[in-house]
């Protein structure tokens, strides 16, 4: 297997979700993949902003290169952490790919309002879900020239 080392290092991706069936299948994924990935995972809001901001337990945290981000989330949803991490200096050039359930159009919008750089539903079936985490690794990871990170 190829892997793409454009980076000189593994991708950081930073996964926001609370489903660990999802949490598992997408690291899974992302292990047999052509990227090599530091896949490191919150699973709520309130974690990924911490983490994002080098807060707490997450003091010594590298930034990611990618996020990918679930809308429904405790304790601080998934637009809250879109939000905030757009209106903040540092954290707003760092992609997010919405990764979520909902494909209601009032999602879809606000989404991209708020800075999301693309929205994907989650597919029912874990194949369907496992092509749709290839598709966005072969994308974000290796087609798509990622902002510097100097962490």
């Amino acid at each position: 297997m190829i892997r793409d080392d454009r980076l000189g290092r593994p991708a950081r991706v930073l996964l926001v979700e609370d489903d660990p069936g999802d949490i598992e299948l997408t690291r899974e994924t992302l292990r047999e993949g052509k990227v090599r990935v530091d896949l490191k995972e919150v699973r709520d809001g309130e974690r990924a902003l911490q983490y994002l901001r080098k807060q707490g337990e997450y003091r010594h945290a590298l930034q990611p290169d990618l996020v990918i981000l679930d809308l429904n989330l405790p304790r601080k949803d998934g637009r809250t952490v879109l939000s905030e991490m757009k209106a903040d200096e540092e954290l707003r050039k760092i992609p997010v790919v919405v990764l979520t359930t909902s494909s209601a159009e009032e999602d879809v919008v606000r989404s991209y309002g708020l800075g999301a750089n693309c929205y994907v539903t989650k597919p029912l079936g874990l194949e369907e879900f496992s092509k749709i985490v290839k598709a966005i690794e072969s994308f974000w990871l290796s087609v798509v020239r990622l902002p510097p990170n100097h962490d």
